[in-house]
């Protein structure tokens, strides 16, 4: 796990729900299958509508055309962050376009849970409307383990919610990484 992540924010609103991360018509693809896994990050957000998105004036797609892995690392959303159907494929495909860490006001329980579970990336909460404070760009640094997120273009620092027990899940890599460390399923 690492504990500095530094990167470009994408910033969008509340309520984004699973059907705008990976819109059901895009899993059709083997996510075992290294070519077939490319797809769902070139289509990662493809369902977010553009305004009110929180984007740049014109709209500033999270993946852009050709590529299948987004330039942004880190994304900022507001309350209930993955709403929705409890898709798996959602986290998956934001991990594989290159997403290190979600920092949401609240998140959809399960797809917090998919997240932690499935070692995809780290989902932090914090307890203040960052939506407002930062703009899709701006480049962030979150110290993992003092759980501070930093605004490199303004200089603002907040502290984020704890991670609880879900931190050794995450330093272990996955749900089942973790269970094979503690015992609870054999090595």
């Amino acid at each position: 796990m690492k504990k500095i992540i530094e990167g470009k924010a994408y910033v969008l609103g509340d309520d984004i729900d699973t059907d705008q991360i990976i819109p059901a018509e895009h899993l059709v693809y083997s996510l075992s299958d290294p070519e077939e896994r490319k797809n769902y990050g070139r289509t990662a957000l493809s369902g977010v509508p553009t305004e009110g998105a929180g984007l740049p004036e014109g709209g500033q797609p999270f993946v852009k055309e050709g590529r299948t892995e987004s330039e942004y690392r880190i994304i900022v959303g507001g309350r209930n962050f993955g709403c929705g159907s409890s898709r798996e494929h959602a986290p998956a495909c934001l991990d594989i376009a290159g997403i290190e860490a979600v920092v949401a006001e609240s998140y959809a329980r399960i797809f917090y849970r998919n997240s932690v579970d499935g070692g995809f990336f780290i989902p932090f909460e914090s307890p203040v409307p960052l939506v407002q404070e930062i703009k899709t760009g701006d480049e962030l640094r979150i110290d993992v383990e003092a759980g501070t997120l930093t605004n490199l273009a303004s200089g603002k620092t907040w502290t984020m919610k704890s991670l609880g027990e879900v931190i050794e899940i995450i330093e272990a890599g996955d749900i089942f990484a973790y269970a094979r460390k503690t015992g609870m399923i054999p090595g």
